[in-house]
């Protein structure tokens, strides 16, 4: 009598509450065989690979690249081979995986259309959650292993950058690669996104069929008016702009990946935190050339912390209790197309300006990459956004507990000072301190401030 067994969504790091299908690497009636490779899946961290927890044959896969599966939720079911090698049951780690019933449990979620076209197929439609995720060699079925380059469809990479390929509507099959073993990495796939030589779906024209059928010219030269935009009705008059809501192409779609997870960490620091602002102006007229902004800032944040340990503290609301840092870790707000990541440059108090510029440098190259490990992604004592690259002079950046504070830095600008005599103009950086007034003073926060202010005001 054959046996079948479910297999439900491990939670792949720190308490996550679903994560998003990037591809599978079987279809259903594939024989697989014990921790090889069953489906990559997307976290706010990375985009991670989940083997199989047995051997056998696959019977069901519930959901498509694209959908977001809720942990715990059934993700496949297989038919064990006992033929085939198989975990003892003192290896199992505690994820359930479970017996498929024999009718569907009402606690069970409804199940997601099944994903039955071949990998191949379920490559042409994709998209993609934070909270943490487990990555690195595993010790059991539900563990994530190493992020590799697998050869799929013909063509070697790893899941991150296949989730980039489609994210950029980019077809791996067409992207020259430069990667080792013929991989196509990263850069590959951006290249081809810019320069538009691998779109997907624009398979090169069939040379028999143009030889046997060519349309006529005006046919092709004929624009197509129906889909062409304009403020004008067809009377010729002025037109109503719809809200968004109503117009039929502007579907509203479901957040994944980071964006996903920074809705909800927002939400829940909105409702925790009560946040004040405070602003001021670094003057760094007296910087010598070749200063590292970054650098020069991070060095400030130290300083600060060190004087004003307050703010360098983690509160806990439900006990009430706070906890302060020797080390300052500094978490560095990175923007992306996916959304929000901050990464941890850790032991910022004992790096130089090199130091701080190599690692800010290593975390940005490695969350562009989706490389960098969930470890990297929490455990700071306290945050810097410097927006001001992009523009902007002063906010009210969000307190994510259990952090105590954020700075952020708008764009420097120059502005007239009065000095002795007159006045001067003086390049300044716009500052801005949000913290927790639960855990912090105003006295602190402006100390903090001041000394920030101080530290930047030195020459170098």
């Amino acid at each position: 009598m054959s046996q079948t067994k479910n297999f439900n969504l491990p939670d792949l790091g720190e308490g996550l509450p679903d994560a998003t299908i990037v591809e599978w690497f079987v279809k259903e009636g594939d024989v697989i065989k014990l921790d090889a490779p069953l489906v990559s899946m997307e976290t706010a961290k990375a985009v991670v690979e989940v083997p199989s927890p047995v051997s056998g044959t696959v019977l069901k896969l519930s959901g498509a690249a694209g959908d977001i599966i809720p942990t715990g939720a059934v993700l496949a079911t297989f038919e064990i081979d006992p033929n085939l090698p198989q975990r003892a049951d003192g290896q199992d780690t505690g994820h359930s995986h479970g017996h498929a019933p024999a009718a569907p449990a009402a606690a069970n979620p409804p199940p997601l259309p099944a994903a039955a076209a071949p990998v191949a197929a379920a490559e042409e439609k994709a998209e993609r959650d934070d909270a943490g995720t487990v990555v690195g060699a595993m010790q059991s079925s539900n563990a994530v292993h190493t992020e590799q380059a697998l050869a799929v469809g013909g063509v070697k990479a790893v899941p991150a950058v296949r989730a980039t390929a489609r994210k950029l509507g980019v077809d791996l099959a067409r992207v020259r690669a430069t990667g080792a073993d013929g991989a196509v990495t990263m850069a590959d796939v951006k290249q081809a996104a810019a320069d538009g030589s691998a779109k997907l779906g624009a398979a090169p024209a069939p040379v028999a069929a143009a030889a046997h059928a060519a349309p006529a010219p005006a046919q092709v030269a004929a624009p197509v008016q129906s889909e062409a935009r304009t403020p004008l009705s067809a009377a010729g008059k002025p037109m109503r702009t719809q809200p968004p809501g109503v117009v039929a192409k502007g579907q509203p779609e479901p957040l994944k990946g980071v964006r996903r997870n920074m809705a909800r960490v927002m939400a829940d620091a909105h409702s925790k935190v009560v946040p004040t602002t405070l602003n001021d102006d670094a003057d760094i007229h007296a910087w010598l050339p070749g200063n590292d902004v970054t650098a020069r800032l991070v060095r400030a944040i130290v300083v600060a912390a060190q004087k004003v340990p307050a703010m360098n503290a983690w509160f806990d609301g439900e006990a009430l209790t706070r906890t302060l840092h020797a080390q300052v870790d500094i978490g560095i707000a990175v923007d992306t197309d996916d959304g929000l990541f901050v990464p941890a440059l850790r032991n910022a108090d004992m790096l130089d300006a090199r130091g701080i510029r190599e690692g800010v440098n290593r975390l940005r190259e490695q969350v562009e990459a989706r490389s960098i490990a969930a470890s990297e992604l929490s455990g700071y004592t306290i945050s810097l956004s410097n927006f001001g690259m992009f523009a902007g002079r002063y906010a009210t950046p969000v307190v994510v507990p259990p952090c105590v504070a954020i700075i952020g830095a708008g764009r420097a600008r120059h502005q007239m000072t009065p000095v002795m005599g007159g006045v001067e103009a003086h390049k300044v950086i716009p500052l801005s301190v949000t913290f927790d007034h639960r855990a912090a003073t105003g006295g602190e926060a402006a100390r903090f401030l001041r000394a920030m202010m101080d530290d930047l005001a030195l020459a170098s």
